[in-house]
């Protein structure tokens, strides 16, 4: 129904041919250490030490809400940190998660997806530590990769 293939697993180890992008959402102040990128950051240095140095040098670069990084970290493979939260704690102005940057960088992520002839694979982004719901992540998902012919593989860890 919505184009999505969900499998169980590890989204750092899509298992299928061509070109691939993993894709997660990270926060707007720098902070790598919670969630998804450990798994990241276990299989592949380059992610992390991309996107402290986007953060570092954000005076001069496009780091912030929606923006999206694109890091290759083998010759097949891709990692997309997309900015779609906003700090790290849920408080007064609720949870972290931001629908509209989430939104925005997913536009970013398409246009690099179809540039490169690549699937793209992740968690369910968003619903983590960002505190998101998948029932409105989702349907940016569709509308902005599966609707531009993007195979999307969502992967859920554990058994």
């Amino acid at each position: 129904m919505s184009g999505i293939t969900y499998v169980r697993g590890d989204a750092t180890v899509p298992s299928v041919k061509g070109v691939k992008v993993v894709a997660h959402v990270c926060n707007d102040i720098g902070g790598w250490g919670k969630g998804f990128v450990l798994a990241l950051s276990r299989r592949w240095p380059e992610p992390e030490a991309a996107y402290r140095a986007w953060h570092r040098g954000r005076s001069g670069n496009d780091f912030g809400l929606g923006a999206a990084q694109f890091v290759q970290v083998e010759p097949y493979v891709w990692v997309a940190n997309l900015v779609g939260q906003r700090g790290i704690r849920t408080g007064s102005k609720g949870v972290p998660v931001r629908y509209e940057a989430i939104d925005a960088a997913l536009g970013r992520l398409a246009d690099k997806a179809v540039e490169l002839g690549a699937s793209v694979h992740m968690p369910r982004i968003g619903c983590g530590l960002a505190g998101g719901k998948w029932s409105r992540v989702e349907p940016l998902i569709a509308e902005r990769l599966v609707g531009r012919g993007i195979a999307v593989t969502v992967y859920d860890h554990g058994d």
